[in-house]
């Protein structure tokens, strides 16, 4: 038998979300692409949307968004996400800006803006980075500011990376 304290119901799930003062939204690089793996921006403009309703309505919301090398293989040429790290890194250099300006753009329309923050894994192991990142992100929030979290995929080596966000996300969470 399952326990209602221990397994809440969808409204209640619901409701305590609604309640919250700070949500963190984890937003992986399908959720943002279109079938051929490019950037969609209708689903970007959706994502949006609900986020800055809560926002407006009081929440402070902090996005941990993938979506940079998907923003940027097609700016690039390519047919299909790259492979090899070293392209990866470099097309990730170029759809961040591209990512961010879409979202930029999208915020403003509700007279929201956005800061964005890459942060690499060693935040997880140097006190000092970790403080500074989280300095920072709660003066992003005290400002009304949303911040846009994604890995710095340019400089992260395959050996010390959050991988697909879900660290990050989680990071962000007890940051904030």
């Amino acid at each position: 038998m399952v326990n209602k304290a221990i397994e809440p119901t969808e409204n209640g799930v619901r409701r305590s979300i609604s309640n919250a003062r700070t949500i963190v939204v984890k937003v992986g690089s399908s959720s943002l692409t279109a079938q051929n793996g490019h950037l969609d921006v209708q689903k970007l403009r959706s994502l949006v949307d609900a986020i800055s309703r809560a926002q407006i309505n009081g929440a402070h919301v902090v996005l941990v968004s993938s979506g940079a090398i998907a923003a940027g293989f097609g700016l690039l040429g390519f047919d299909s996400r790259p492979k090899d790290v070293p392209t990866q890194q470099a097309t990730a250099s170029v759809g961040q800006g591209l990512l961010m300006a879409q979202y930029e753009q999208a915020f403003a329309k509700y007279g929201l803006k956005v800061g964005q923050m890459l942060l690499t894994a060693d935040v997880t192991i140097s006190p000092s980075r970790y403080r500074n990142a989280q300095r920072t992100m709660l003066r992003l929030l005290e400002l009304g500011v949303v911040p846009i979290v994604n890995e710095n995929d340019a400089l992260s080596s395959n050996e010390i990376r959050f991988g697909d966000n879900d660290r990050l996300a989680a990071l962000v969470a007890n940051i904030v």
